[in-house]
């Protein structure tokens, strides 16, 4: 459930995908430190690299390159830079590097570039992060993984099921049409329509068994993500118009219900197409990147967090 919630959302990212997003920014840094200082070949020094855990800046030769320990396998999370140990030395790029002649404190890498390249990384990675490259756990995350995405698609199912075993019920015999049913079932239908983006999401995202999904990017997926969040989103509204027609109950005595209910439904259905499509037009123009089921950019996804925290609280 709650990996699934707009509201409580649990850092899942695929460690994969940690590392393919590392990768890439190492990359691009590499490629913009290039292309302000170029880097000669035939000059001694080694070149900016990505060792498949984390990112080297170019460095000359006797120069003392420490990073700290990768995003994945950080214990405290810091700012990321290039660390030398020349007083005084900068360099091109984005980066803020820090002066150090002392020794690298815990936590950091050290590689020193030597006329026959870079050296091997000192301490170890294991040492020094509680990592070993050649001892990974991804078969571990990767059973992680395939339990939880088992164990949430049991659910959904058997919801899905219920549900509709439900609609049909109260759709088929006519005594039980009233306006308390008709917004049950409308619950009902937005839990189902859940349950569907859910399987419609996963079977997007997550078609490549390697990290390819990572960086996914078509207009289909983000589609996907839209109807995703409208769906969440709308049955929390759902949920909040049951308890608003059951104090509806308790403060007026006689009310018409069918006008009401026109009410309810334009809230139940059209406050999450409002909020969602400012969103998806926000996220367009000002955070397009990805498949849009990642969300760094907080305040965009107040758009969709902010209402839904609201009518859990009104609720």
């Amino acid at each position: 459930f709650f990996t699934f919630s707009p509201v409580f959302q649990v850092a899942a990212t695929h460690s994969n995908c940690i590392i393919k997003k590392e990768q890439e920014t190492c990359l691009e840094k590499i490629r913009r430190a290039a292309a302000l200082n170029p880097f000669n070949d035939s000059a001694p020094g080694c070149p900016g690299m990505w060792d498949n855990i984390t990112c080297w800046k170019p460095a000359s030769v006797g120069e003392i390159v420490f990073v700290k320990c990768p995003a994945l396998f950080r214990f405290i999370i810091s700012e990321d830079g290039w660390e030398v140990d020349n007083l005084g030395q900068t360099h091109a790029g984005d980066y803020d590097l820090l002066e150090s002649t002392a020794q690298s404190p815990l936590g950091d890498i050290s590689r020193n570039c030597t006329e026959d390249g870079w050296s091997e990384p000192f301490p170890h990675y294991y040492d020094a992060c509680g990592f070993d490259e050649n001892e990974t756990e991804s078969d571990n995350q990767d059973y992680y993984y395939l339990s939880v995405k088992a164990l949430y698609t049991v659910g959904y199912s058997t919801s899905l099921v219920s549900l509709t075993t439900a609609m049909v019920i109260l759709c088929r015999f006519r005594k039980l049409h009233c306006t308390r049913n008709f917004i049950h079932m409308n619950l009902f239908v937005s839990f189902i329509l859940r349950a569907i983006s859910v399987f419609i999401k996963d079977g997007v995202l997550y078609a490549e068994q390697d990290g390819n999904h990572c960086f996914i990017s078509t207009v289909e997926c983000k589609a996907v993500m839209v109807f995703f969040h409208y769906c969440v989103m709308s049955n929390y509204f759902w949920l909040f118009i049951e308890g608003l027609y059951l104090f509806t109950l308790l403060v007026e005595t006689f009310f018409p219900e069918r006008r009401y209910f026109y009410w309810y439904t334009i809230i139940g259905w059209g406050t999450p197409t409002i909020c969602v499509t400012v969103w998806a037009v926000l996220r367009l123009h000002f955070d397009d990147t990805g498949c849009w089921d990642m969300n760094d950019n907080t305040a965009l996804w107040w758009v969709i967090k902010g209402p839904v925290v609201g009518s859990i609280m009104v609720s």
